[in-house]
């Protein structure tokens, strides 16, 4: 799964899956004995076309700003090819109760499009809180020989530029796909997906647990059943993001936030766990339908 990196921004204050919720706690690696199995027919795997529905609710409160309740639902909906791009459609409403009387609720919309070479990345955002629109973002990279090109249109018109060094966010997927496939534990990236303002780079560091056999165990959600995962390996795979700009200030290297999933293949994703620092969101694939995408020439 690949998730823009701001859902819920908003929420208590502007608390954001992107930039705004630094939570102290230590990843810990544990050694990894037994081999991956190898992708499909030997190879890397195209990554499937989608709609998935995940339901989301509260797991755990901590910290200052304790909630009572939260509910929310993502839909992800992501088509695409290597030969005609990857397309996603991503919306995430939420919905938390601090116990002070009053429900805040947070909406993001987000669509992108990302070229199968990651060469190019184009992405449009918008969130709103309690049905106002707090911000929106429109914009582009594209890579090029000494970087990464950066045209904003919204909020303000802006051009920069970015070092190579990083990743976008279909990319980033492909990437962990392909070294889980190989054994690897660890990986570490820098991702720019045109979240917070559109400048914001992140550190990630990814670990990836023992691989899980096909229906080992099975699944009791939406994939149960579903005969496109009956041979499909997958991992535990825990992804945290750093805020770059901060630890060139020489900031505490702490995550801004973490999200830790089952992921297959074929790049689909089920068990979601947000750790927002403050609390934590589960989330249940509820619903998923696999679409057909024109095989590449």
């Amino acid at each position: 799964m690949r998730i823009p990196a701001a859902p819920v921004r908003p929420i208590l204050a502007t608390v954001a899956w992107s930039v705004t919720w630094p939570l102290t706690w230590a990843l810990v690696l544990v050694a990894m004995s037994l081999p991956a199995p190898a992708l499909a027919q030997g190879g890397a795997m195209a990554l499937a076309s989608h709609r998935a529905v995940y339901d989301l609710k509260l797991a755990t409160t901590r910290g200052k700003r304790s909630m009572q309740a939260v509910r929310g639902r993502i839909l992800y909906d992501f088509t695409g090819s290597a030969c005609e791009g990857y397309a996603l459609q991503f919306r995430q409403v939420s919905e938390l109760d601090s116990g002070e009387g009053k429900v805040a609720v947070s909406d993001l919309r987000a669509t992108s499009w990302e070229e199968g070479s990651a060469k190019r990345l184009r992405f449009h955002s918008m969130n709103y809180f309690d049905d106002r629109l707090r911000d929106q973002i429109d914009g582009q990279a594209e890579r090029e020989e000494r970087g990464v090109a950066i045209r904003l249109t919204s909020p303000n018109e802006k051009a920069f530029d970015l070092k190579a060094d990083l990743v976008f966010p279909t990319e980033q997927v492909r990437r962990i796909i392909a070294a889980a496939g190989e054994g690897k534990t660890l990986l570490q990236l820098a991702v720019y997906d045109g979240s917070d303002n559109g400048e914001k780079i992140y550190d990630t560091l990814t670990v990836i647990g023992r691989a899980i056999a096909p229906g080992e165990p099975k699944p009791a959600d939406a994939i149960a059943g579903q005969a496109a995962f009956a041979r499909l390996a997958r991992w535990p795979v825990t992804i945290s993001y750093f805020d770059r700009a901060a630890a060139d200030k020489g900031g505490e290297q702490t995550p801004v936030y973490a999200i830790t999933f089952e992921l297959y293949e074929n790049g689909v994703s089920r068990a979601l766990i947000l750790d927002y620092g403050d609390f934590v969101l589960s989330g249940e694939m509820t619903s998923i339908e696999m679409k057909d995408v024109k095989p590449c020439p």
